[in-house]
């Protein structure tokens, strides 16, 4: 293991939050506009986990998601990010057939709508089922924003290094191990 980093994937920040509170492990992505030839890739394994507002939309998230998002206006951010977590990638899974995605539907923080939104977007490219065993840090870290924080794209390199020692994982390694099992017999379904 990586004792510091100062990767972090970029992600909406009730998806942080469900993540921390060992609400879910799987995030699903098809990659920011600015991905590197146009598809998401993992870049890091280890990364701290970096909440963003401006793209969240309730109407895209389970009801009891959608309540605790306000919308912004585009390009709003924070003055300071607040980085309490990193994650340890652990297994990507590429699935393009709707019906695998819809059998996850327990297992993350999305409705329908953004399943479907999201399939159909570049509907050649999969949907990337991202499972993600999750650390809260020692202590929370309040970090200026930069510029080159933002924009769409799902990686960025923080301008300070941060310690992931002493970190505490969300779940235990028999939870954790229980939910990878279960949401890998539902994609081989």
């Amino acid at each position: 293991m990586v004792l510091t980093t100062i990767h972090a994937l970029k992600e909406w920040a009730v998806a942080v939050s469900a993540l921390e509170a060992g609400k879910t492990i799987m995030l699903l992505r098809k990659g920011g506009i600015h991905e590197v030839g146009g598809r998401f890739q993992v870049a890091h394994a280890q990364v701290l986990l970096y909440p963003t507002y401006e793209h969240q939309q309730p109407f895209l998230l389970k009801t009891e998601y959608a309540t605790s998002v306000q919308p912004v206006t585009s390009g709003w951010h924070p003055e300071n990010i607040n980085i309490g977590s990193w994650a340890e990638i652990t297994h990507i899974l590429p699935v393009s057939d709707e019906s695998i995605v819809q059998r996850l539907l327990p297992f993350h923080i999305w409705n329908q709508q953004f399943i479907s939104d999201r399939l159909q977007w570049k509907a050649r490219q999969p949907l990337y089922v991202l499972l993600l065993r999750t650390f809260k840090l020692p202590t929370f870290h309040e970090i200026p924003y930069r510029s080159e924080y933002g924009g769409c794209k799902s990686w960025i390199d923080l301008a300070e290094t941060f310690s992931l020692v002493n970190s505490q994982p969300v779940l235990s390694d028999s939870t954790y191990n229980h939910l990878v099992a279960e949401i890998h017999s539902l994609v081989r379904e």
